[in-house]
């Protein structure tokens, strides 16, 4: 018997998982939490075999509790299942040690396989996510923005010039031209509009 934990802030969401897995009978869920820091109490008293994780919660986030979840319960897999596929998203995922991401308009059929073989020790991933991580990897790794380079980004993204930008932050329109220079050279780009959207696709706004 696999025995899952669900991990979600809406208990509605919660139901719904159950009533795919539950069904199954080779699958008992035997807990559930509606925050982060609840899942890593009921994962230490419960000892799960998988704990099916949401991400965006309020306090501990899902990546945060999937961390403790495995310094405590290191038998425990985790598997995330989201709305959210951003690189950002699914790369602090991964390092934070799940063994899965999956998209929560995953079929029953999809999510009960995943689970099985979660518990079995593959790591599971939706195709989408699968491809991102596959890009993001082959990627020559780029150095991070720095907050000024980020700040300069959102304002170019709200649709600021550079004067503008410039007397937002209460720097000359050089030091803006300096910030949005060196953005384009660790994003590999060559224009504004391009250096936003790739910033965006890298979660770095």
């Amino acid at each position: 018997m696999i025995c899952v934990v669900l991990v979600d802030d809406h208990p509605v969401v919660r139901a719904g998982i159950r009533a795919m897995l539950e069904g199954e009978p080779d699958i008992a869920v035997v807990g559930e939490a509606g925050s982060g820091a609840e899942a890593v109490r009921v994962a230490q008293a419960l000892r799960p075999d998988l704990v099916l994780m949401d991400l965006r919660m309020p306090g501990l986030d899902g990546v945060g509790a999937t961390g403790q979840v495995l310094a405590f319960v290191p038998t425990t897999r985790v598997v995330v299942l989201t709305t959210y596929e951003t690189d950002a998203d699914i790369l602090r995922a991964v390092e934070a040690g799940a063994a899965g991401y999956l998209l929560k308009d995953t079929s029953r059929a999809d999510l009960v396989g995943a689970v099985r073989a979660a518990a079995r020790g593959e790591t599971i991933l939706a195709p989408s996510v699968a491809t991102r991580l596959i890009r993001r990897v082959r990627r020559p790794r780029q150095e991070a923005l720095s907050p000024r380079e980020v700040q300069v980004l959102r304002l170019v993204a709200r649709g600021l010039s550079n004067p503008e930008i410039g007397r937002e932050l209460h720097i000359s329109e050089a030091t803006v031209k300096t910030h949005l220079l060196r953005a384009f050279a660790k994003l590999g780009v060559s224009d504004r509009t391009a250096a936003v959207t790739t910033a965006m696709s890298l979660g770095e706004l």
